[in-house]
């Protein structure tokens, strides 16, 4: 892999690019938790990917074989005030926000532990796989708050509100296996084989012809928030927009010459 060129410095962040594939990998030891720092660093490397018109597609992961985030990072909050708290917050919603709206498809490679705000990032992604040994849970509750970063809202639009009411009232831990079960992980994959099922995934999606890929990504989170008629008329729009890229010509060209289509990303 050839390391992505930037003029950024990410301490607790490993970025690689290959094939039109970037994987970044959060290096926080021992488990990956989220601080101030890792939420600023990947907001700002999200936005340098979303413009990086090398890269077509992103894989999210953590470091270890312990935890893919196995939280916030406590000490931080239980030293912190109020105001602290809600700037804090503001950052890291905003960096779910970017992760879930990035124009690129982003495949979280859940290689353990992902809890509380490691949960909340795996849900922000597009795709999520999973290796047998990982385990979920919201643990927020049994410490006094809730989760802060759009776990409530994004889950529930999964496994609806009976479900996550349970798991987040309870805080229960659970598996691989029921993650699948409950369509909250897109497949599940022998242990330590997880990153690497990622980006097979991912080089597959990088060979589709990029602004579909995106417009596919806009009706359906946009469309999946508005009632059914506003929903059609995005995806319409969409459509249209698909339709007229260059892309858009090739690949109808392609199919009527039979011959394999050259997407240029335009």
């Amino acid at each position: 892999m050839s390391l992505l060129v930037n003029k950024m410095n990410y301490e607790y962040l490993l970025v690689e690019v290959e094939n039109k594939v970037a994987v970044v990998t959060i290096n926080r030891a021992p488990v990956n938790a989220l601080n101030a720092q890792v939420y600023q660093e990947l907001s700002r490397v999200f936005d340098e990917l979303d413009a990086n018109d090398d890269v077509h597609v992103v894989v999210i992961t953590g470091a270890g074989e312990k935890a893919f985030v196995a939280g916030a990072d406590i000490n931080e909050m239980a030293g912190a005030d109020l105001v602290t708290v809600v700037k804090n917050n503001k950052v890291s919603r905003n960096m779910f926000k970017k992760v879930e709206n990035s124009t690129k498809p982003v495949i979280a490679a859940l290689n353990g532990l992902a809890l509380g705000g490691g949960l909340e990032l795996a849900l922000a992604c597009d795709l999520r796989i999973a290796s047998e040994n990982a385990k979920f849970a919201f643990p927020e509750v049994g410490l006094g708050i809730i989760p802060g970063g759009g776990g409530t809202q994004r889950l529930q639009k999964i496994v609806g509100q009976g479900l996550i009411k349970e798991l987040l009232f309870t805080g229960d831990m659970f598996t691989a296996e029921q993650a699948l079960n409950w369509h909250i992980v897109n497949k599940v994959v022998p242990v330590g084989e997880a990153l690497s099922a990622a980006k097979e995934l991912a080089k597959k999606l990088a060979k589709q012809p990029p602004i579909a890929l995106q417009m596919v990504k806009l009706a359906v989170n946009t469309g999946g928030n508005t009632d059914i008629e506003s929903g059609l008329i995005i995806e319409s729009a969409s459509f249209n927009t698909a339709f007229a890229t260059e892309d858009g010509k090739e690949g109808l060209v392609a199919f009527t010459e039979k011959r394999k289509p050259n997407y240029r990303g335009k």
